[in-house]
């Protein structure tokens, strides 16, 4: 297999030790029912991770947005992190990014026949979905980041490990970057292994197999990113889209990041040209006028006759509200959506299995009134 990005702070152990009591004793008290799950009688698919950010959580709830918008009446409910609202809204074509998360307006934006909700209390979220006159008419509800949010009983739970980051060779926080032990991922029906090579060896499917220890209940899929055009953020540029294989090998690239694991993508990218400089912030960050500075002095020091940023599709919400931004640099502003392909023919598997789950639960099923 190919090296990882793990890098463990051996000296943070202690901490990381008492962190993990904190949490084992707060998922004992749920598996022994001293704190109570709640399901519901409307289908709920969580996709979440043990792992602070960067397993592909978007691309995944996107995946199902397309599996199931064409039968289904679909919400998605998030808890819209960093947002800078309050309590339950519901996302139209008019919220911004800074009321709703940058997250729920790139899935809004990109299916806007859906409903999209965000609401730190799941619980409420849910409830407020089935049963407000607006949105009862929901089939289906995707959970966004909420496998620790164990107050809610989810149909099916997906877990997402990163192919580069596996929990097997993690550590708890602060010393790693596991939320919670690596025993949590018992409570998975299905297991993606996100971020895979496209071309990985038989042999790596074997060896993570077995590594992850999963039982005979669980489901194990693999998943590697497809890159699709280069968007212009800002619709200003001469060419709207073009896809990465048309950019000149020299063609230099400042690659202006947002978010947890930004190292992956610059590697996918050193394949299509040579030049790639980097200006990564941590996830979810809040452009500020500071940064315009460090932007456009770092663009200008770029001496290609071609040169381009290219950013994030969950960057790009962000940047389309960033009032500081200069408009001389608009042009050169490029997003790359991404999309999610299972590996392995296993595409037509983890389909059935989601469409049967909804089709077997929904709310107005014989099995549902029973």
């Amino acid at each position: 297999m190919e090296d990882n990005f793990i890098k463990i702070h051996s000296w943070l152990y202690p901490l990381s030790f008492l962190y993990g009591i904190g949490v084992s004793i707060r998922n004992r008290m749920f598996d022994w029912g001293m704190i109570r799950s709640k399901s519901y009688d409307v289908p709920v698919i969580s996709v979440g991770n043990i792992t602070v950010g960067g397993t592909g959580k978007t691309p995944h709830t996107e995946y199902l947005i397309k599996l199931l918008q064409d039968e289904l009446k679909i919400a998605v409910l998030s808890r819209g992190y960093k947002r800078k609202s309050e309590g339950y809204q519901l996302a139209d074509m008019d919220s911004s990014a800074t009321v709703i998360g940058d997250e729920p307006y790139q899935i809004k934006h990109k299916f806007p026949h859906i409903y999209i909700a965000v609401d730190k209390d799941r619980c409420h979220g849910i409830e407020r979905l089935t049963h407000d006159e607006q949105t009862s008419d929901v089939d289906v509800i995707l959970l966004d980041d909420a496998f620790q949010h164990r107050y809610v009983r989810p149909g099916i739970n997906i877990l997402l490990v990163d192919y580069y980051r596996l929990i097997c060779d993690d550590a708890l926080l602060p010393a790693g970057r596991l939320r919670e032990p690596e025993e949590g991922k018992s409570r998975a029906n299905i297991v993606i292994v996100t971020k895979c090579p496209p071309l990985i060896k038989p042999m790596d499917y074997r060896v993570i197999s077995k590594r992850m220890e999963l039982y005979p209940y669980q489901q194990l899929y693999f998943s590697c990113v497809k890159y699709k055009e280069l968007t212009s953020v800002f619709e200003t540029s001469p060419s709207n889209k073009t896809s990465l294989e048309n950019l000149d090998k020299s063609t230099e690239v400042l690659l202006l990041t947002g978010i947890a694991s930004p190292k992956q993508m610059q590697q996918d990218l050193e394949q299509y040209v040579t030049t790639i400089e980097t200006v990564a912030f941590g996830d979810h960050h809040n452009f500020k006028s500071e940064d315009m500075t460090l932007l456009r002095k770092r663009f200008e020091a770029l001496k290609g006759k071609e040169k381009i940023i290219i950013t994030t599709e969950k960057d790009a919400a962000r940047l389309v509200q960033w009032k500081e931004l200069d408009d001389e640099l608009k042009p050169f502003i490029y997003y790359l959506p991404i999309e999610i392909e299972f590996l392995q023919n296993q595409q037509d598997n983890f389909n059935q299995n989601i469409i049967g789950y909804v089709r077997k639960n929904k709310r107005n099923s014989i099995l549902s009134e029973k």
